[in-house]
C-alpha cells in the first residue's frame, strides 16, 4: 500500500514550470503545419525519439520562439487513429495562460482569422474570476487560453 499523508515538515521538491506539452497525434505532418500556423511555432530539425512505454514512432518538436515552450508532437505507429476524447482517463486539455482579458481578445481574432472554431471568450466569477476561450487541434484536443482576472 501507498502511504498518501505527509509529515509536517516534508515539503515536495520544488518545480521550475511546464518545460513541453506532447500530445499523440494522428497525421503527425497536418499536425505539424496546424501547430505552426496557429502558435507560430518553429520545427526543430531533428527527429525525437520516444521514451516510454512504446519505441515505435517519432516526435517532432516545436520550439515557440519568445518563450522557448515545447511542443512534442507524437506518432506512435500502433496508433488506430480514433479520435481524442477527454472522457477517457489521460489528458483532458491543456491550458495555456495570457497576460490579460485583452489578450484573449486578440487571440479570438487571430484564431478567427486562421479559421480555427473556438467558442469565444467566457467570463467566470467561480471559484476566483477568470476568462477563458477553448478551441480543438486537428485530433480533437481541447486547448484553453487563460487569464486570471480581477
Amino acid at each position: 500500500m501507498i502511504e498518501t499523508t505527509t509529515n509536517a515538515t516534508q515539503q515536495a521538491p520544488p518545480l521550475g514550470g511546464v518545460h513541453h506539452f506532447s500530445p499523440t497525434v494522428t497525421d503527425i505532418e497536418a499536425s505539424v503545419a496546424w501547430y505552426q500556423r496557429v502558435f507560430g511555432l518553429e520545427r526543430i530539425p531533428v527527429p525525437f525519439p520516444h521514451h516510454g512505454a512504446e519505441e515505435t514512432g517519432h516526435a517532432v518538436l516545436l520550439s515557440d520562439p519568445v518563450s522557448g515552450f515545447i511542443f512534442g508532437l507524437h506518432h506512435h505507429t500502433s496508433n488506430a487513429g480514433e479520435a481524442f476524447d477527454e472522457v477517457r482517463t489521460g489528458l483532458d486539455h491543456m491550458a495555456f495562460s495570457v497576460p490579460d482579458r485583452a489578450a484573449l481578445v486578440t487571440w479570438g481574432a487571430w484564431l478567427d482569422e486562421l479559421g480555427v472554431r473556438h467558442s469565444g471568450i467566457t467570463d467566470m466569477t467561480a471559484p476566483f474570476p477568470y476568462s477563458l476561450l477553448v478551441f480543438r487541434d486537428p485530433d480533437n484536443i481541447q486547448l484553453e487560453l487563460f487569464c486570471a482576472t480581477s
